[in-house]
């Protein structure tokens, strides 16, 4: 962006084995200055889709997108749904990187087609505070129907520590890549959006279809089979944990002050599912967040005259103002959720940054109208929209706190670590900063999928973040949707085709050894970078406060020394 010069090129051959995660994190090893400031000219924002993005196999169509985190300050890869990661295999590209800054302060667009990619001037309309569901048509409207578009929203452009990447779905509405404030790096590299035209494009080739065709049927039992993939997200999507983690004494409540609510039912996936169900009108139970997703988590939440309000309602979004922060009204929950979609940013974080702000005193406990007004400020922004928008690290320091829930600067998730002692050290220890979806520990901690590993216990909690955080790293690679995690680690047949199925595509002998070595090698390459940036094995640690602080109803406290914690990453 400092030159407007494209180059496209070659994969380089210490790549060729690489896809999503696994290229995204050692790109960004190799090629980002670790001590540079991630919203300088030497970071640099990398594109990337899966070893199995392209294909027919269900759930395939994630996106790893990968730079030094504005946030955390930490590597970053950072993982969304959508039709960009799709597209981008369909034409052959490998990667898409984004490096320099220009000169002049003005946004522009990169159009991305079978003839290469063009630097134009963003519309002004889209610019300036415009909302993500606007600019998303006027970037359609201009670009045609079925193009792929990528969207640094209002805070991207300000530069928010929180802002996400936005991409359109299937339908034209908003998925994100959410965590870690990768929207501010392309914000500071002055590019509102990308937009990608498959039209004439390849697609994929198979090295054996017949075999490839096989296993893909194989994986895609093994999803529909399952409990969790097959019953449980399809009908009440993520938000069926509500329920699930209330009765555990996991969920975290009034910023972290206890692990059970008592308005549970007002804000859980089965209320969710009965609203969207008696409202009928623009509302669905189930949706994908891309093509060829057969779990279908997602839904479209209606408003109470059928109209559509928001799509892909998580869990973590519905806990966070809903328990952390004690709103109790679910249609307020979804349009501070559409506005958070709308301005651009991190639902986790920011959802967490308003319980933090609210223990601050600078919103009211459980005011879901005063939230909503306080997201929408970002857009403008206001000191208030910006200090939100900053992040609950961010709100902490503002309102003079100690009981800030965050590791590196992240926003912690929605299992309180006193009680599910295996998700508290993937918190820990992963190079991304507090993240659920590094190592789910709570699939074998509360869901019992992939054995049983009780979760006040602190007995085989290290082997399992550190079994799940390889697996993950690797899963994270293929292009395929973290859920099929529930059905892998339980259905033998479904991950022996996971691997069949990437043999099939690349002509390749893998096996389940070989996977497990990339998933460590990808931890290898987050924590070099990590190291010459200035990370140690004293960041590794989760807030004090969790190891003095018992935590209702099981009052239990975070009680793993640091030589125990530093175990995890011994392999």
């Amino acid at each position: 962006m400092t030159t407007k010069e494209v180059v496209t090129g070659e994969a380089p051959e210490k790549y060729a084995g690489l896809a999503g995660r696994a290229l995204t994190s050692n790109f960004v090893n190799d090629e980002v200055k670790p001590t540079c400031h991630p919203l300088g000219k030497n970071n640099k924002l990398i594109f990337a889709p899966g070893l199995l993005s392209g294909t027919s196999a269900s759930q395939s169509g994630r996106l790893s997108v990968g730079a030094k985190s504005p946030l955390t300050g930490t590597i970053k890869e950072s993982n969304t749904g959508g039709t960009f990661s799709q597209k981008m295999a369909k034409m052959g590209i490998k990667a898409l990187v984004i490096e320099g800054m220009p000169e002049e302060d003005k946004f522009y667009v990169l159009k991305i087609d079978m003839n290469g990619v063009t630097i134009e001037d963003a519309p002004a309309e889209i610019l300036g505070g415009c909302g993500n569901y606007e600019a998303l048509k006027v970037l359609s409207a201009k670009y045609g129907a079925k193009v792929g578009i990528a969207l640094a929203g209002p805070a991207g452009e300000y530069r928010l520590p929180t802002a996400n990447i936005s991409f359109k779905d299937p339908e034209g509405n908003i998925r994100s890549a959410g965590r870690g404030g990768l929207g501010a790096v392309l914000g500071s590299k002055k590019v509102k959006a990308l937009v990608i035209d498959d039209t004439g494009a390849p697609g994929v080739t198979l090295a054996k279809p017949e075999e490839f065709r096989a296993a893909a049927k194989a994986f895609a039992k093994a999803l529909t089979t399952h409990p969790v993939t097959g019953q449980a997200l399809p009908a009440y999507g993520t938000d069926v944990l509500v329920n699930i983690l209330n009765e555990a004494g996991g969920l975290p409540a009034k910023n972290f002050t206890a692990g059970r609510i008592g308005w549970n039912d007002k804000i859980s996936g089965e209320t969710m599912n009965a609203t969207i169900t008696e409202r009928g009108g623009d509302g669905k139970v189930s949706h994908g967040c891309h093509a060829g997703c057969i779990i279908r988590c997602s839904q479209w939440y209606p408003d109470k005259d059928g109209k559509y309000v928001t799509s892909g309602f998580e869990y973590e979004t519905v806990w966070a103002l809903g328990a952390d922060a004690c709103i109790q009204d679910l249609d307020d929950i979804a349009y501070i959720d559409r506005a958070m979609d709308d301005v651009g940013v991190d639902a986790i974080d920011v959802s967490v940054a308003v319980a933090t702000a609210m223990e601050g005193g600078l919103l009211p406990w459980g005011d879901g109208k005063a939230t909503l007004e306080a997201i929408k400020q970002i857009a403008i922004p206001t000191p208030l929209g910006r200090i939100i928008g900053g992040g609950t690290a961010i709100v902490g320091k503002v309102c003079g706190l100690f009981r800030t829930p965050v590791v590196k600067d992240q926003a912690i998730p929605a299992y309180d670590p006193r009680a599910i002692k295996g998700i508290g050290l993937t918190y820990a220890t992963t190079p991304m900063g507090a993240d659920h979806t590094s190592g789910y520990c709570i699939a074998t901690n509360i869901l019992k999928v992939g054995g049983y590993v009780d979760p006040l216990k602190k007995e085989g909690q290290v082997e399992l973040s550190r079994n799940l955080q390889i697996a993950t790293a690797a899963v994270d690679s293929t292009g395929m949707c973290l859920f099929i995690a529930f059905a892998i680690l339980d259905i033998p047949e479904g991950f022996n085709a996971l691997v069949d199925m990437i043999n099939a595509r690349y002509g390749l002998s893998l096996t389940a050894d070989d996977v497990t070595a990339l998933g460590k090698s990808i931890l290898k390459a987050e924590r070099a970078f990590n190291a010459a940036a200035g990370f140690t094995n004293a960041h590794d640690r989760l807030p004090e406060f969790f190891e003095y602080e018992p935590c209702p109803p099981h009052n239990a406290v975070w009680d793993f020394t640091p030589e125990e914690i530093d175990e995890v990453f011994n392999f």
